[in-house]
């Protein structure tokens, strides 16, 4: 159904928003990330620190630590839930890496 799931550690010095969660606490069993929810993902690609979603539109979805640019919002703010990037509407992505 396209639906994407994360767990482990959500909390701490440098993963406190990489789990896509809307708290940053450990998940030990697998959670839904409820913010894609009605996203069909066809992909995924997870980093230390951040995470990348696509979908079947061709749109990116991110999240996690934003340093240094990683997510594509134009800033390094960190990033709880996912968020699309906007940078890249309009285009067709076929894969991502984070």
């Amino acid at each position: 159904d396209g639906a994407v799931w994360s767990w482990g550690a959500g909390g701490g010095m440098f993963s406190s928003c990489s789990l896509g969660h809307s708290d940053p606490r450990d998940h030990h069993l697998p959670t839904k990330i409820e913010a894609l929810a009605g996203q069909r993902v066809v992909a995924i690609s997870a980093g230390n620190y951040h995470s990348l979603a696509l979908t079947m539109d061709g749109a990116i979805w991110s999240w996690g630590e934003g340093r240094d640019g990683a997510l594509g919002h134009g800033n390094e703010q960190n990033q709880q839930l996912p968020k699309k990037v906007e940078a890249l509407s309009g285009r067709r992505v076929i894969a991502v890496s984070a």
